[in-house]
């Protein structure tokens, strides 16, 4: 009797077109921080150290983003996430919002 092999099956993310339609449907969010002539440079550190967690190399790089180009895109997050950072920002007295990616 001849033998009946059984299907190899390869490990990984199994995307369906139901998940790639909703992915398209919602789009990420941007949150950006904006330069002000209030807060000194090493709060702004702080606070980014604070609210996502980074280590000082990165808190810095955004920092620096702000001081120099007068704002940073901090991160890209669904609507509820996005609105939850540009809160806690706020919350420390910074200048954030959020917009679509585009």
């Amino acid at each position: 009797m001849p033998k009946i092999l059984e299907p190899i099956v390869k490990p990984g993310e199994v995307t369906t077109p139901k998940d790639e339609a909703k992915r398209a449907r919602a789009p990420g969010y941007l949150v950006i921080c904006w330069n002000d002539p209030v807060n000194l440079m090493q709060y702004v550190t702080h606070v980014f150290q604070t609210v996502f967690g980074w280590n000082r190399e990165k808190a810095v790089k955004h920092m620096m983003e702000v001081h120099e180009l007068g704002k940073s895109v901090l991160t890209k997050e669904s609507f509820e996430k996005a609105e939850f950072y540009v809160h806690q920002l706020q919350k420390y007295s910074l200048q954030a919002t959020m917009e679509p990616e585009e």
